[in-house]
């Protein structure tokens, strides 16, 4: 890992995730790239006009200005810092800049408190998972540190599923952490024997070159995935979550879209998002 991304709108929640980018920065020796979206019309940018003109320079002026005093912070002593600002449309632009400056993770804060949905629906957030072509890591407001000594990954092993899974083992290997590879097993049409489980998570282990990983698999029951995976996760004290996503159509098909908020789990642990 030599660079990290984090889009910061000088809230508390963009702190919280520079704290995160700092630790990983020092731990790989690392590079932050901060970045700022102004979110401004393109005809202000582009006008000739010298009253739009000047508002355009004026906000990029003061982005700089509250980088300078955002980024004045004891714990990024010692790492390599940059700062950039970007116009925006529909926060797409964020994995352009990712992929233009060659960053490994997008580290961003969120407000969620109750579950994926939480998390990521209706939010920028959602906006940057949904086209990032690298891993996004989403830390929930609250959490101050990031070391991941116990993590899972969890999806429902379909092939289309590998590419996300080999991206997840390769970062959790290099962060030195041990993995479950969750299956949920659901009631109702979707139920499956603990046979057809097997089979299957066998067949995609053997497909990713990972049979030795079979040991590692937790099968558990519950009433929806999202509840299977913070009720696993909470109880066994795991540090982080890795889900595959299907950039513009969101999550993995395997969540429902919709969370019953009587039966998730209040959740501080970051999650981290691999496009299939």
């Amino acid at each position: 890992m030599k660079k990290i991304l984090v889009p910061v709108d000088f809230s508390e929640c963009s702190e919280n995730a520079l704290k995160i980018a700092a630790k990983l920065a020092k731990e790989y020796d690392a590079e932050i790239i901060a970045l700022h979206m102004l979110g401004m019309s393109d005809a202000v940018l582009t006008s000739t006009q010298t009253k739009e003109m000047l508002e355009g320079i004026y906000y990029i002026k003061l982005a700089q200005k509250r980088f300078k005093e955002f980024l004045n912070k004891d714990y990024l002593k010692g790492i390599s810092v940059s700062d950039t600002v970007y116009n925006y449309k529909d926060f797409s632009e964020v994995n352009q800049v990712a992929l233009k400056n060659n960053a490994d993770l997008i580290i961003m804060g969120s407000h969620g408190s109750s579950g994926l949905s939480e998390v990521f629906v209706g939010s920028n957030t959602e906006k940057v998972v949904r086209h990032s072509d690298i891993p996004v890591l989403v830390v929930k407001k609250g959490v101050e540190s990031f070391t991941v000594k116990h993590a899972v990954f969890a999806c429902d092993f379909t092939l289309e599923n590998l590419t996300a899974f080999k991206k997840a083992m390769k970062l959790y290997k290099s962060m030195n952490a041990n993995v479950k590879l969750l299956y949920i097993n659901l009631p109702g049409q979707n139920y499956r024997s603990s046979k057809e489980m097997e089979s299957r998570v066998k067949d995609f282990l053997f497909n990713a070159d990972a049979l030795d990983r079979l040991d590692d698999v937790v099968y558990y029951n519950d009433y929806t995935v999202e509840d299977g995976i913070f009720n696993f996760s909470n109880t066994n004290k795991i540090d982080a979550i890795a889900l595959p996503t299907h950039g513009r159509r969101g999550l993995s098909h395997f969540f429902s879209g919709s969370i019953s908020e009587d039966l998730v789990n209040h959740s501080t642990i970051p999650v981290i998002t691999f496009k299939i």
